[in-house]
């Protein structure tokens, strides 16, 4: 039965484990907007998804994240989602950097920010209906 939710959630799961480190790095560079010499950094979601559709393993599987589950706050972590996506994450060129270096452009961030949180408001949504539809078909 947990194989069935697996397959059913995986790509899911995958889609919003890299969403939510998207939203991460799209949020520490706008809180470095101000930072001399800060280089604004991105997540390349459409290549990692397109990547998990076509069955690469590149980082960004339809399975597991490549985390480690602690259930306690004595375990250890290992595996990061750091070094999942680390192959991902790329550093945005400005056409016109500030004087002091930075390449945070607010207006791009600020859009970046708001379409991330759409994709996954949207990712979010097709989970609830899984799950619903699972119900569903548990309840006839």
């Amino acid at each position: 039965m947990n194989d069935l939710f697996d397959r059913q959630l995986s790509i899911h799961r995958a889609a919003l484990g890299a969403l939510t480190y998207r939203q991460e790095l799209l949020a520490s560079n706008i809180a470095n907007a101000d930072t001399p010499h800060f280089k604004a950094r991105d997540l390349d979601f459409k290549s990692l998804l397109a990547g998990a559709v076509a069955g690469r393993g590149d980082g960004f599987s339809a399975g597991s994240m490549g985390l480690l589950a602690t259930t306690s706050p004595r375990h250890i972590a290992v595996g990061s989602r750091e070094a999942v996506f680390a192959k991902n994450v790329e550093y945005r060129t400005e056409f016109q950097p500030n004087i002091d270096g930075n390449t945070v452009n607010m207006d791009i961030e600020r859009s970046a920010f708001a379409e991330n949180a759409m994709r996954l408001e949207a990712v979010l949504t097709f989970i609830r209906g899984d799950i619903k539809d699972m119900q569903l078909a548990m309840s006839q």
